[in-house]
């Protein structure tokens, strides 16, 4: 593989534009936008096949081993930038060496360094066959891997000896075709933590419950102990910390059934341990948690639920993400808790990373869902949006720059800021209209911190006082960590709240384990505390601390979370549930119905029903036979006209559907509960591209009443 420009010409893609040749090795393909690339000019990276050939390689060249820490399987080699380009290729002449390729960082954003991998994700359009694709394949050297697991002829590709450029070119070429939709090169970015560290003892975990005192504003806490009265968490409910290790030595991870399914995707074992100096962020967001009460040290939010320790790689690859999600979701996590982000000002997902969240929170717990919870940030930045920036060192960063978190605006996240002691915004806390909830927390000047290649910035400095308590929970064992008391007294940031609001929906998932990922969400969301900050931020001057039309705002979300409420309105829930499911009346219809080819009408079929009681509960069983489902949408229109999606055209090359969707599995059918029973309940089929017929075999309707 080189940098070389291929011969190939660029054909239009299906907008009708086409990318200047200048701008191929430029331009980075990421989460539908385009993201301006330059080169790192004093490095680049090797993949080799026998690391002690490479190692004997580099010491007869003019290289130095960068000996930082570089995503697995790739070396970072320093170089004079004068002779970097003629290196390389001597590199990628010898035997040992897989490829190698430039270090990029993001334009105007050098902290964001980018490793480019040898994957690129393709995802054709639905009418493109197998033969088309292995044509396009051959042309630009390329191999494919595997296909992307729920997105229809989506695959990941690897590049062939034949391939004549990078990733980054390849993708930008194939985005030139019109049998494309996406293509993106797989690419690493470093974490970024989001913390402020240091903990002991429940009465000093004023964030759990206190009665009043130094610095704690009445109601600041989320009401602990009222939860704690309905329940304290049970051994089902497992909350997976994905972070940099957990000591499993610890005594508040200590218990029967305490410990599930380990992980350690950085050394590639199942003991999730410390190892370097810099590991202990991940024991002190479990300590918030999970803590188990057992009489020693702190207690955690969720102190009877499960733990999954997984540790991380410390990279943002898709396969990274593809294999912490995949493990979580498949190993019975019933919460996620990431206090972590990319560690680039602006970076969205890509498509797989998308997937594999969107995946674990539809599909996970038995298709109800795993509950996603991301930190915000510690930037006082927006989670999406554009500031002026100025007086930043060296104007690393300076005028209108776009700020983007990427898993923080994933639509399946839960996104949890700050709040302080006080019952105030915390400093650093970043904001924005993806913010869900906050939670209590430290108060600190905002950060935004990044160690590599000698990167090294905070923000603005923050003029005047900033008070409030830290929060007090588990550290590593003895003298490593934050301190040699095995506790910290100042963990914090955005870091904390984000395992603190994991830990009170695992506590609502312990009463009402039936509730999908978007049903705790919605009631962390509905039982939040309405708590307002009208003091101007200390940065910027504005203030965003009061609630809009609607019950939110961008410091809090839909406020600060409160265990006992949301508890309480889950346990709620599951009354009514249980009352609903008293008498239940249904019908069907087994005609069996052709379904026009490429007709916005489609085919429908009505039942009809008699009982004037109010819908408490709704089942919907579909039979269809259709040569290529994909091309389908099914909706169900209740007597009042309302009408819910219940299948998307999803389901690809399937030729075969026999469902059922339920409340659990498809949350929007919630839209019909409390209307009448009685009337005509219809349910439409539409096959939205030519080419493939099917028959509507049989549906059917059950109504719990």
């Amino acid at each position: 593989m080189t940098d070389q420009t291929s011969g190939n010409s660029a054909e239009g893609n299906s907008q009708g534009t086409t990318m200047p040749e200048s701008s191929m090795g430029r331009v980075l393909q990421r989460g539908g936008e385009e993201l301006l690339l330059e080169k790192v000019p004093d490095r680049f990276v090797v993949s080799a096949s026998d690391p002690a050939a490479l190692s004997e390689l580099t010491q007869g060249l003019p290289v130095e081993v960068n000996p930082a820490q570089v995503p697995n399987q790739l070396t970072e080699i320093i170089v004079d930038p004068t002779r970097q380009n003629g290196v390389m290729q001597q590199m990628r002449g010898a035997e040992a060496v897989n490829y190698a390729t430039h270090v990029y960082h993001l334009k105007d954003d050098p902290s964001a360094v980018v490793y480019v991998k040898n994957q690129i994700t393709v995802q054709f359009a639905p009418d493109v066959e197998q033969a088309a694709i292995a044509q396009i394949l051959s042309e630009l050297g390329l191999r494919q891997v595997k296909p992307v697991v729920g997105i229809p002829n989506t695959f990941v590709l690897e590049l062939t000896p034949e391939a004549t450029e990078n990733p980054v070119k390849i993708a930008n070429r194939l985005m030139q075709r019109s049998q494309v939709l996406t293509a993106e090169p797989d690419v690493v970015v470093r974490t970024q933590h989001l913390y402020r560290p240091s903990d002991p003892l429940y009465p000093k975990q004023w964030h759990l419950n206190h009665s009043g005192g130094s610095q704690l504003a009445a109601g600041s806490h989320v009401s602990a102990e009222q939860a704690w009265d309905i329940t304290r968490g049970i051994r089902s409910v497992v909350v997976a910390i994905m972070d940099d290790s957990v000591d499993l030595r610890h005594p508040d991870f200590q218990g029967v059934g305490k410990l599930v399914a380990p992980r350690d995707f950085k050394d590639k074992d199942f003991l999730p341990m410390p190892v370097d100096a810099s590991d202990n962020h991940g024991t002190s967001c479990a300590g918030v948690a999970v803590a188990e009460e057992n009489g020693v040290g702190t207690v955690g939010i969720a102190p009877g639920c499960a733990l999954m320790p997984i540790r991380t790689t410390g990279f943002l690859d898709d396969g990274a993400i593809e294999d912490l999600f995949g493990w979580a979701m498949t190993r019975g996590a019933s919460v996620i808790s990431c206090s972590w982000g990319p560690a680039a000002v602006y970076f969205p997902l890509s498509l797989r990373q998308r997937a594999a969240l969107t995946r674990a929170a539809t599909e996970g717990r038995n298709g109800k869902g795993c509950v996603i919870v991301f930190a915000a940030g510690n930037s006082n930045r927006p989670t999406n949006g554009t500031v002026n920036e100025r007086g930043w060192p060296n104007n690393v960063l300076s005028g209108q720059t776009a700020w983007l978190g990427g898993f923080t605006v994933h639509p399946d996240v839960i996104t949890v800021s700050a709040s302080t002691s006080l019952g105030k915004k915390a400093a650093y806390s970043n904001w924005g209209a993806e913010v869900s909830v906050c939670a209590p927390s430290n108060n600190a000047p905002p950060g935004f911190w990044l160690q590599q290649t000698g990167y090294i910035y905070t923000p603005p400095e923050v003029r005047g006082p900033l008070s409030g308590l830290g929060i007090f929970t588990a550290d590593r064992v003895g003298a490593e960590g934050y301190d040699p008391s095995s506790y910290t007294a100042d963990f914090g940031g955005t870091s904390s709240a984000c395992p603190l609001v994991a830990g009170v929906a695992a506590l609502v998932l312990s009463v009402n384990p039936d509730l999908t990922a978007a049903e705790v969400r919605q009631i962390l969301q509905q039982t939040a505390d309405k708590i307002v900050d009208t003091s101007p931020d200390p940065q910027f001057g504005f203030n965003k601390g009061t609630y809009e039309i609607g019950g939110r705002c961008d410091w809090f979300g839909y406020g600060k979370v409160n265990a006992f409420k949301a508890v309480q309105a889950a346990a709620q829930r599951q009354k009514q549930s249980i009352i609903a499911a008293s008498r239940y009346i249904q019908q069907q219809d087994t005609t069996g119905r052709a379904i026009p080819d490429d007709n916005p009408n489609g085919v429908t079929s009505q039942l009809r029903f008699s009982e004037t009681n109010r819908v408490r509960d709704i089942q919907v069983g579909v039979a269809i036979d259709h040569s290529f489902l994909g091309d389908l949408e099914i909706q169900l229109i209740a007597p009042s006209g309302a009408t819910v999606l219940l299948q998307g055209r999803t389901l690809g090359r399937r030729t075969s559907l026999q469902t059922i969707y339920t409340l659990q599995t498809t949350p929007s059918l919630r839209r019909f509960l409390g209307q009448p029973a009685r009337g005509e309940w219809a349910l439409r089929v539409v096959d939205f591209a030519p080419g493939d017929t099917g028959t509507l075999k049989s549906w059917q309707l059950i109504l719990g009443i």
